[in-house]
Protein backbone atom coordinates (compact mmCIF):
# COMPACT_ATOMS: atom_id res chain seq x y z
CA UNK A 1 0.00 0.00 0.00
CA UNK A 2 1.26 3.47 -0.87
CA UNK A 3 0.60 5.26 2.44
CA UNK A 4 1.99 8.57 1.14
CA UNK A 5 -0.40 8.54 -1.83
CA UNK A 6 -3.26 7.60 0.51
CA UNK A 7 -2.41 10.59 2.74
CA UNK A 8 -2.50 12.89 -0.28
CA UNK A 9 -5.82 11.40 -1.36
CA UNK A 10 -7.31 12.09 2.09
CA UNK A 11 -5.97 15.66 1.94
CA UNK A 12 -7.61 16.06 -1.47
CA UNK A 13 -10.86 14.55 -0.20
CA UNK A 14 -10.96 16.95 2.75
CA UNK A 15 -10.47 19.86 0.35
CA UNK A 16 -13.21 18.51 -1.95
CA UNK A 17 -15.53 18.35 1.07
CA UNK A 18 -14.87 22.03 1.78
CA UNK A 19 -12.64 21.39 4.79
CA UNK A 20 -9.24 22.87 5.53
CA UNK A 21 -6.87 19.88 5.84
CA UNK A 22 -4.21 22.15 7.36
CA UNK A 23 -6.38 23.38 10.26
CA UNK A 24 -5.23 22.47 13.75
CA UNK A 25 -8.02 19.87 14.03
CA UNK A 26 -7.43 18.18 10.67
CA UNK A 27 -3.69 18.56 10.11
CA UNK A 28 -2.88 15.00 11.18
CA UNK A 29 -6.07 13.42 9.79
CA UNK A 30 -4.62 12.37 6.41
CA UNK A 31 -1.84 10.40 8.13
CA UNK A 32 -4.23 8.83 10.64
CA UNK A 33 -6.74 7.82 7.97
CA UNK A 34 -4.05 6.39 5.68
CA UNK A 35 -2.54 4.40 8.55
CA UNK A 36 -5.99 3.16 9.64
CA UNK A 37 -6.79 1.89 6.15
CA UNK A 38 -3.34 0.31 5.86
CA UNK A 39 -4.00 -1.57 9.11
CA UNK A 40 -7.55 -2.58 8.17
CA UNK A 41 -6.49 -3.82 4.73
CA UNK A 42 -3.33 -5.72 5.66
CA UNK A 43 -3.80 -9.27 6.93
CA UNK A 44 -1.39 -10.63 9.50
CA UNK A 45 0.85 -13.44 8.34
CA UNK A 46 0.24 -16.89 9.77
CA UNK A 47 1.19 -20.48 9.13
CA UNK A 48 -1.52 -23.05 8.73
CA UNK A 49 -0.82 -25.50 11.54
CA UNK A 50 -2.30 -28.94 10.93
CA UNK A 51 -1.86 -32.22 12.74
CA UNK A 52 -2.42 -35.82 11.69
CA UNK A 53 -5.90 -37.02 12.56
CA UNK A 54 -4.43 -40.05 14.35
CA UNK A 55 -7.59 -40.70 16.34
CA UNK A 56 -9.73 -40.70 13.19
CA UNK A 57 -12.00 -37.96 14.54
CA UNK A 58 -14.93 -37.77 12.13
CA UNK A 59 -17.39 -35.40 13.80
CA UNK A 60 -17.91 -31.71 13.16
CA UNK A 61 -15.36 -29.22 14.46
CA UNK A 62 -17.01 -25.79 14.78
CA UNK A 63 -15.71 -22.42 15.95
CA UNK A 64 -18.69 -20.13 16.61
CA UNK A 65 -18.89 -16.39 16.95
CA UNK A 66 -15.48 -15.51 15.52
CA UNK A 67 -15.44 -11.69 15.39
CA UNK A 68 -15.24 -10.43 11.83
CA UNK A 69 -14.80 -6.90 10.54
CA UNK A 70 -14.13 -5.74 7.03
CA UNK A 71 -14.69 -2.84 4.67
CA UNK A 72 -17.46 -2.77 2.08
CA UNK A 73 -15.80 -2.39 -1.31
CA UNK A 74 -18.69 -0.28 -2.58
CA UNK A 75 -18.58 2.47 0.07
CA UNK A 76 -15.38 1.74 2.02
CA UNK A 77 -17.45 1.68 5.21
CA UNK A 78 -17.07 -1.08 7.79
CA UNK A 79 -19.19 -4.14 8.24
CA UNK A 80 -18.84 -6.26 11.34
CA UNK A 81 -20.31 -9.30 12.98
CA UNK A 82 -19.44 -12.93 13.59
CA UNK A 83 -18.34 -15.91 11.54
CA UNK A 84 -19.10 -19.53 12.32
CA UNK A 85 -16.63 -21.89 10.67
CA UNK A 86 -16.75 -25.66 10.80
CA UNK A 87 -15.27 -28.67 9.08
CA UNK A 88 -15.48 -32.45 9.07
CA UNK A 89 -11.88 -33.65 9.41
CA UNK A 90 -10.20 -35.83 6.88
CA UNK A 91 -6.61 -37.00 7.32
CA UNK A 92 -5.57 -33.83 9.15
CA UNK A 93 -7.01 -31.54 11.80
CA UNK A 94 -6.40 -27.81 12.01
CA UNK A 95 -5.07 -25.77 14.93
CA UNK A 96 -8.29 -24.12 16.17
CA UNK A 97 -6.93 -20.56 16.18
CA UNK A 98 -6.34 -20.92 12.44
CA UNK A 99 -10.07 -20.85 11.76
CA UNK A 100 -10.16 -17.30 13.11
CA UNK A 101 -6.94 -16.43 11.24
CA UNK A 102 -8.41 -17.53 7.91
CA UNK A 103 -11.49 -15.36 8.49
CA UNK A 104 -9.25 -12.38 9.34
CA UNK A 105 -6.99 -12.98 6.34
CA UNK A 106 -9.84 -12.55 3.88
CA UNK A 107 -11.70 -9.91 5.91
CA UNK A 108 -8.76 -7.51 5.77
CA UNK A 109 -9.57 -6.37 2.27
CA UNK A 110 -12.18 -4.35 0.46
CA UNK A 111 -14.92 -6.96 0.44
CA UNK A 112 -18.47 -8.02 -0.09
CA UNK A 113 -19.80 -10.45 2.49
CA UNK A 114 -20.76 -13.05 -0.08
CA UNK A 115 -17.21 -13.26 -1.46
CA UNK A 116 -15.67 -13.28 2.01
CA UNK A 117 -17.83 -16.25 3.02
CA UNK A 118 -16.92 -18.18 -0.13
CA UNK A 119 -13.19 -17.38 0.13
CA UNK A 120 -12.97 -18.78 3.67
CA UNK A 121 -14.78 -21.98 2.66
CA UNK A 122 -12.74 -22.44 -0.53
CA UNK A 123 -9.41 -21.82 1.23
CA UNK A 124 -10.14 -24.36 3.96
CA UNK A 125 -11.44 -26.97 1.50
CA UNK A 126 -8.43 -26.58 -0.76
CA UNK A 127 -5.69 -26.54 1.87
CA UNK A 128 -7.08 -28.80 4.59
CA UNK A 129 -8.93 -31.25 2.32
CA UNK A 130 -11.57 -32.11 4.93
CA UNK A 131 -14.69 -34.15 4.21
CA UNK A 132 -16.68 -30.92 4.35
CA UNK A 133 -16.56 -27.22 5.24
CA UNK A 134 -19.27 -24.85 6.41
CA UNK A 135 -19.05 -21.08 6.86
CA UNK A 136 -21.80 -18.73 8.04
CA UNK A 137 -21.19 -15.01 8.44
CA UNK A 138 -23.67 -12.67 10.14
CA UNK A 139 -22.80 -8.98 9.82
CA UNK A 140 -24.18 -5.48 10.14
CA UNK A 141 -23.17 -3.17 7.30
CA UNK A 142 -22.51 0.49 8.06
CA UNK A 143 -23.24 1.34 4.42
CA UNK A 144 -26.84 0.39 5.24
CA UNK A 145 -26.87 1.92 8.72
CA UNK A 146 -25.21 5.29 8.07
CA UNK A 147 -26.37 6.12 4.55
CA UNK A 148 -29.00 5.17 2.02
CA UNK A 149 -31.74 3.19 3.74
CA UNK A 150 -30.29 4.00 7.21
CA UNK A 151 -31.37 0.78 8.86
CA UNK A 152 -29.53 0.03 12.10
CA UNK A 153 -29.40 -3.31 13.83
CA UNK A 154 -30.15 -5.46 10.79
CA UNK A 155 -27.80 -8.28 9.94
CA UNK A 156 -26.99 -9.98 6.68
CA UNK A 157 -26.39 -13.72 6.78
CA UNK A 158 -24.36 -15.59 4.16
CA UNK A 159 -23.31 -19.22 4.01
CA UNK A 160 -21.02 -21.45 2.01
CA UNK A 161 -20.99 -25.24 2.26
CA UNK A 162 -18.55 -27.71 0.73
CA UNK A 163 -18.35 -31.48 0.50
CA UNK A 164 -20.45 -33.57 2.89
CA UNK A 165 -21.87 -30.48 4.58
CA UNK A 166 -23.40 -29.47 1.25
CA UNK A 167 -24.31 -32.89 -0.12
CA UNK A 168 -25.64 -34.75 2.93
CA UNK A 169 -28.90 -33.31 4.33
CA UNK A 170 -28.28 -34.69 7.85
CA UNK A 171 -24.74 -33.23 8.02
CA UNK A 172 -25.99 -29.94 6.62
CA UNK A 173 -28.74 -29.80 9.27
CA UNK A 174 -26.29 -30.66 12.06
CA UNK A 175 -24.00 -27.81 10.98
CA UNK A 176 -26.78 -25.22 10.92
CA UNK A 177 -28.22 -26.51 14.21
CA UNK A 178 -24.86 -26.22 15.97
CA UNK A 179 -24.22 -22.77 14.46
CA UNK A 180 -27.44 -21.50 16.05
CA UNK A 181 -27.25 -23.47 19.33
CA UNK A 182 -27.33 -21.29 22.41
Amino acid sequence: MDVEAAQQAVTDLLKALGKDPYSVHLADTPRRVAEAYAEMLTPREFSMTTFPNDEGYDELVLARSIPVQSLCEHHMLPFHGVAHVGYLPGERILGLSKLARVVEMFARDLQVQERLTQQVADWLQERLRPKGVGVVIEAEHMCMALRGVRVTGSSTVTSALKGVLRENPASRQEFFTLVHAA
